[in-house]
């Protein structure tokens, strides 16, 4: 390799060794002190690279093309609060365990802690939301440079290993262009020989992880075999092959599955032990009162419902085991008195030949038949409710999105609308969303991201306040390869804070806690070069949605909705599924 300076060639060590490891989609944010590495980058025809002005918005576009591939972008950008700007999507990545490089350039170290321009301190900038980081030093013809190389391999390894972020902080001293220096850098790269010959990164790493063995596997099962009235819990799972195992370990043992939206399993299933209204059956007393659950087995993720934890809470079951692939606590009820580490599909390998089978639990009879019910008593009101509201629309998203498409999911009301109203019926598609810090911060980018991952169309629910939140995003859409749908729900404020407590307090609600606000996003997808359209009943959203399915485009479809009214109707399905439950 010809190598123009020692920026040049340690920028293009780091950039060629994420490539060798696996790395092939590069997100950059324009500045000067990280040119080194984007002109390392710019001279590799093979990667793919996505350029974008907001850090931030960038940041959580790499997240949500890790959330789609399982594997880490790579983030790049310049010094100064550029790094810090990634903060925000560190955090989310890192409640997700999600892998993640970060590279942040920096002044070198004769110029911290000096007042030169745009450096802050960015050591341990993102703290304990890394798995792992490092601060290299300036490139120097007296550093090794196979130091670089392996510094690589580990960082990745950290990432992947840990299913985490790591952080790269990069210092660089001028030149940062392609300035001809006087070093003798053929010599100094020998040692580069055997690498540059080789598609294969400097550090090969050999894991296991991916095939943990349980050390009890025996009392495990007897654990699950002492368990008379189970519930099966499922939250965030690997993909299709692990909720396929969830039920088929649900059949064995006879209990009810609450299986939260993310987790796959709540649309295109209708497995008999699946219970899809759980959320709503939970608030009736008629069908609480006839539960009584003495163990929980808890796959995966975390739970969207706040109903089912208060109702476990109560319940009080003398085991709760949950099963993580990794090693962070998940136990907001402090319940959990026995835990996994592993994958659910490892677990449930492991430990299916030791269940007994069993007949029909009686809570899952129970349950079953007020889940058919409570699908009729949602189905019947919506089709005569001639509204265009909230819960008809996730209902008819649910029905509409074609199978294998993708569905990001945006937090607050979107995805507990969705959760509580979908059409089990409909098709089985790939679900996504924010749901480690739960903020309402990059969800377009996200979606972006993971659209471009996942290689599919995808749909975003979203509010109008997150969407305001992350207009800079929508520019991501215009050269994105497959379309995004973002079905906007503007009810002009914070829908969600009708449903809570805190809309009693009448003297400053409003303000302080509805935000409300008179803006719509027609101008700002005429300004980012977007199709837009704002139905106003449920056959023009139908129409307007299926063309946006066969379109080749991005589109927001614009649903303009009443808070007040919202909660009215929410108010009314659940008035509804109780009386027909009695």
């Amino acid at each position: 390799m010809n190598y123009v300076n020692i920026n040049h060639c340690w920028g293009t060590l780091i950039v060629e060794e994420l490539s060798c490891l696996g790395a092939d989609y590069f997100c950059v944010a324009s500045g000067s002190r990280s040119s080194p590495l984007v002109i390392a980058l710019a001279q590799n025809k093979k990667l793919n690279s996505f350029v974008h002005f907001d850090e931030r918005g960038l940041a959580f576009h790499a997240m949500g093309y890790s959330a789609a591939t399982k594997k880490p972008a790579v983030l790049i950008c310049t010094s100064g609060t550029a790094a810090a700007n990634f903060f925000p999507a560190v955090v989310e990545a890192s409640k997700k365990k999600l892998p993640l490089i970060v590279i942040t350039a920096d002044r070198p170290s004769e110029l911290r802690q000096t007042g030169a321009v745009q450096t802050i301190d960015q050591v341990g900038l993102f703290g304990k939301y890394v798995q792992w980081a490092t601060d290299m030093p300036c490139p120097d013809t007296k550093i090794d440079p196979r130091f670089v190389l392996t510094t690589i391999d580990q960082a990745w390894y950290q990432a992947v290993r840990n299913h985490g972020v790591v952080h790269i902080n990069c210092m660089f001293r001028q030149p940062l262009t392609l300035v001809k220096t006087s070093e003798d850098l053929k010599t100094y790269t020998k040692p580069l020989n055997r690498w540059e010959k080789s598609p294969k990164p400097y550090t090969d790493y050999v894991t296991g992880f991916e095939s943990v063995a349980l050390p009890i596997p025996k009392k495990i099962g007897a654990h699950l075999n002492a368990i008379k009235n189970g519930l099966i819990v499922v939250g965030k799972v690997a993909g299709d092959d692990e909720a396929n195992l969830v039920l088929h370990l649900a059949k064995k043992l006879g209990w009810p599955v609450f299986a939260d939206v993310s987790s796959g399993l709540r649309l295109g299933q209708s497995h008999p032990n699946l219970i899809h209204y759980f959320d709503h059956l939970l608030l009736s007393d008629k069908i609480s009162s006839k539960l009584t659950f003495d163990g929980v087995l808890h796959l995966g993720g975390r739970m969207t419902s706040q109903r089912y934890y208060d109702f476990i809470q109560k319940q009080n079951p003398s085991e709760y085991i949950m099963v993580l692939n990794h090693a962070l606590r998940n136990d907001p009820n402090h319940q959990v008195s026995l835990r996994i580490e592993a994958s659910v599909s490892n677990f449930i390998q492991t430990v299916i030949g030791l269940i007994k089978p069993r007949k029909d639990s009686t809570a899952l009879k129970v349950l079953s038949k007020a889940n058919k019910n409570a699908d009729k008593s949602i189905e019947s009101f919506l089709a005569e409710d001639k509204r265009l509201n909230e819960p008809c629309i996730a209902r008819l998203v649910s029905q509409m999105i074609p199978e294998a498409h993708g569905l990001f999911l945006s937090n607050s009301m979107p995805i507990r609308d969705m959760g509580n109203y979908a059409d089990f019926k409909g098709k089985s598609v790939f679900v996504n969303g924010n749901r480690g810090a739960s903020g309402i911060d990059g969800l377009i980018a996200s979606a972006a991201g993971y659209a471009r991952g996942l290689g599919k169309p995808v749909t975003l629910m979203i509010g109008d306040l997150a969407a305001l939140h992350d207009l800079n995003s929508l520019s991501m859409l215009r050269d994105l390869p497959v379309p995004l749908i973002i079905v906007l729900l503007n009810n002009g404020g914070g829908g969600i804070f009708s449903f809570l407590p805190i809309a009693e307090f009448k003297e400053g609600f409003e303000k302080f806690w509805g935000t409300p606000h008179p803006y719509t996003l027609a101008a700002a997808a005429s300004m980012f070069e977007l199709n837009y359209s704002q139905p106003m009943d449920v056959k023009h959203f139908k129409k307007v949605y299926a063309q946006a399915l066969k379109a080749q485009t991005s589109t927001i479809i614009e649903v303009i909705t009443n808070r007040e009214e919202n909660l009215k109707i929410h108010q009314q399905l659940q008035q509804k599924i109780e009386r027909h439950l009695s």
